[in-house]
């Protein structure tokens, strides 16, 4: 199948309208084969769109019983990546925004969590020591990174009893990347603050000491924040390629 290139800085002089009514004529064509998925975050102008919207997971988790082959997400890439991930092989899934990024999501990457895993294991058997926990709100990278290593996917609802899961399994965690969420989730189960350090990647040993992480047993990871916003028309280009994929 030969699919024809689309040049995008073309759809940047489209007038708002113009973009509104391109959107409904491109869901007019894919009729059923289209499901247009939307956070509570968006913005009205493209909100308006969506087919179903709520939050994230809650999304996600509805992929794989709809009948569409192209889901369009409008939220950020951790979102898209999650809806991808529970689809169904015969499912496409569409970011209209490669580059749209949450703060949450991108307060740390895999390099920085393979550092600390890289420091941590100059002091301990990380896999036989440590369980990585990370928020549902964050890249596929890190999620894979916790499977690997015999860790777990948490949500803001059962991140406490996540760690306390986690505690069974070994004696430390290094949860990431919401050093907030951990941190209450930890004085929850009545942990001390003074006793769940912030780790920070670009030092080493996270910026404790040998004896601090021998003696400690919950490492929150430090954060880094960028957010990049998503435009209407770069919904009607992931549009207006899924029809042309659908050709």
């Amino acid at each position: 199948m030969q699919v024809a290139q689309i040049k995008f800085n073309t759809f940047e002089s489209i007038s708002d309208e113009d973009c509104q009514q391109r959107i409904i004529a491109a869901k007019n064509k894919l009729g059923k084969d289209l499901v247009i998925l939307g956070h509570h975050y968006q913005h009205e102008s493209v909100y308006r769109h969506a087919d179903y919207t709520g939050d994230s997971l809650k999304l996600s988790r509805v992929v794989n019983t709809l009948d569409a082959k192209y889901i369009v997400f409008l939220g950020v890439h951790f979102m898209a990546e999650v809806a991808n991930i529970l689809s169904r092989p015969d499912q496409i899934t569409v970011l209209p925004d490669l580059a749209a990024g949450c703060s949450m999501a991108d307060m740390a990457n895999l390099s920085k969590v393979e550092r600390s895993y890289r420091e941590l294991s100059k002091v301990l058997t990380f896999d036989e020591v440590v369980t990585p926990v990370t928020y549902i709100n964050s890249a596929a990278d890190l999620k894979a990174f916790c499977g690997e290593h015999g860790g777990i996917v948490c949500t803001s609802t059962n991140a406490t009893k996540i760690i306390e899961w986690s505690f069974k399994q070994r004696e430390k965690v290094l949860f990431f990347p919401d050093q907030n969420l951990g941190r209450w989730s930890g004085h929850k189960m009545g942990i001390p603050l003074d006793e769940m350090p912030v780790w920070d990647p670009d030092l080493p040993l996270g910026g404790l000491s040998e004896i601090q992480i021998k003696k400690l047993r919950f490492f929150c990871g430090r954060v880094i924040v960028l957010f990049i916003r998503c435009f209407a028309f770069k919904i009607l280009n992931a549009l207006e390629k899924s029809i042309l994929m659908a050709k």
